[in-house]
């Protein structure tokens, strides 16, 4: 077993692979086309790249219901563009990560195609099945992501199915030891092409109460005031549909098998209690879990320093996001514009010295705020259930190449999605060679995380400051930002320090007195 944790030193990258980069001029994303920027995400400072599903499916959730979990789908190329792309990234000193989603499949996967012809097919156990409640309504009241009941009757078999998510997305029964024998099997089968792990989808999900009792209600006090389907989804507490204990089991087994590989398993746990987020990351279990409470917030600087502070305190190993393909990008969340690409460089300067691993979702290096998509080019299947109100697609919209048609993303007149009415300015060719472009920035801060990669800590020292600066130390490295809105005076300490980051300075010579407003730094001690 291999105890390298290589990953704590990374800088993630996620690639939304329909909008990253087109190679064959069809309008959609593809392995190829990553290949082709790699070199652009070495210079970045990218150590990691996590690609979203790329295997056969029918595209019902953009590829989160996978039809078969050892292929490729063709819009994305082929198995070997998958082999080509690792060994060239590996050749870069770069590792690639790949999305596991298996607390469902796609409806289209042969082993819901076989289970769903007859009750006593070999895979009927693969899934959830039950028999109608007694008014002939569904076996419970649990509830989909989607909206509606998360039970869809099958007419051929005379059972409902369980589906957390579309009825396009059948749950698996984890109580199946077939099921574990499978995903086990697949997790093998991509390792051993070279694969350096995996971001486990909805990976607190998976096993269910062998009861299947109705889930208790909320009062209605606690149902935040979002609407939609969003607002049906939080009516519910959750205390049998998933979170269950028979869950760490399954994660031990991988990790087994991900250790035996020199290689990272890091969770998508959407759990914003650090306490209860830390359960999945100790001791043997997932090597890692994204801490999604800066993600879920609005502009608050009191809040999102006093969660970063918690989640550090919780787990030294989490992996830090502001910005995924499931929600509003930070500089839009942030209040838009100039001032919310200087808040969300300030925030990523902040994660850029915690214990864990930093991630980027593309386009955020560039400052990108949500591209436009009218409301009848929506592709977002949670959008089309809730009449937009929940869209997903402005985070998606393909990456700003240059000021182009088709953005240098594609050569084709459209793209899957509209291309957001980006201007030149928010394209990698003009922010390249500004040095006080975010991509430059971005470039710069992440060539201080590199440089004092030696010198983290897991245990931070939390600078408390009346005047408004958030602040560590860790060692002799001080990581600091102004949140508020007025300039504050900063101070990192007795003895020499020099400025290995600035925020506002792309060649930074002294360590500033005063932080104005949205400047962040990182600061080393001089040796």
């Amino acid at each position: 077993m291999r105890e390298n944790r290589w990953w704590l030193d990374a800088v993630g990258y996620q690639v939304y692979l329909p909008s990253f980069q087109d190679s064959d001029g069809d309008g959609w994303g593809d392995l190829p086309g990553v290949l082709s920027r790699l070199d652009y995400l070495s210079e970045l400072g990218v150590t990691l790249v996590w690609l979203s599903p790329f295997h056969p499916s029918p595209m019902r959730d953009h590829g989160y219901d996978v039809a078969d979990y050892v292929g490729v789908d063709p819009r994305y190329g082929r198995l070997s563009d998958v082999d080509d792309l690792v060994a060239a990234a590996h050749d870069r000193g770069m590792r690639v990560i790949a999305d596991l989603v298996v607390n469902h499949t796609s409806s289209a996967h042969p082993w819901f195609a076989a289970a769903r012809r007859s009750r006593t097919d070999p895979h009927r156990d693969h899934y959830i099945w039950r028999d109608p409640a007694p008014d002939g309504g569904p076996p419970n009241n649990w509830l989909s992501h989607f909206g509606g009941p998360a039970w869809t009757f099958d007419a051929a078999t005379g059972q409902y199915y369980l589906h957390l998510f579309t009825a396009h997305q059948p749950d698996l029964n984890w109580a199946n030891p077939a099921v574990a024998e499978e995903v086990e099997r697949i997790l093998r089968f991509w390792l051993d092409r070279g694969l350096d792990g995996f971001r486990v989808d909805t990976a607190h999900y998976l096993t269910k109460h062998p009861g299947l009792p109705d889930n208790p209600l909320r009062a209605a006090s606690e149902i935040p005031e979002l609407g939609g389907v969003a607002a049906e989804w939080l009516e519910q507490e959750h205390r049998y549909d998933i979170e269950q204990p028979t869950t760490e089991p399954i994660h031990r087994r991988w990790r087994e098998i991900a250790d035996s590989y020199g290689a990272v398993l890091i969770g998508e746990v959407y759990i914003l209690d650090p306490p209860r987020l830390a359960e999945y990351v100790r001791d043997d279990r997932l090597h890692s879990a994204f801490w999604f409470g800066v993600v879920e917030s609005e502009w608050a600087p009191e809040r999102i320093a006093s969660m970063l502070r918690s989640a550090c305190a919780a787990a030294p190993n989490l992996s830090w996001v502001q910005s995924s393909h499931d929600r509003r990008r930070a500089v839009t969340r942030y209040g838009n514009g100039a001032l919310g690409r200087r808040r969300a460089l300030a925030v990523a300067t902040l994660m850029m010295g915690l214990p864990g691993t930093p991630f980027l979702y593309n386009g955020e290096e560039l400052g990108l705020a949500d591209g436009v998509v009218p409301p009848e080019l929506s592709q977002d299947p949670l959008a089309a259930a809730d009449g937009g109100r929940s869209s997903r697609d402005g985070a998606r919209t393909p990456m700003p190449w240059a000021p182009v048609p088709g953005l240098g993303f594609t050569t084709a007149s459209r793209a899957w999605l509209p291309f957001g009415d980006r201007v030149p300015e928010d394209t990698v060719a003009c922010q390249h060679s500004d040095p006080r472009s975010p991509l430059s920035t971005t470039r710069r801060m992440l060539a201080a995380r590199a440089a004092t990669a030696g010198r983290r800590c897991t245990v931070l020292d939390w600078v408390d400051d009346a005047a408004g600066v958030v602040a560590y130390r860790c060692g002799d490295v001080v990581v600091a930002a102004n949140l508020t809105e007025h300039s504050q005076p900063f101070y990192p300490g007795e003895g020499g320090w020099r400025c290995d980051f600035d925020t506002d300075d792309p060649a930074p010579t002294t360590v500033p007195a005063v932080l104005v407003p949205g400047q962040a730094v990182i600061v080393s001690r001089a040796r």
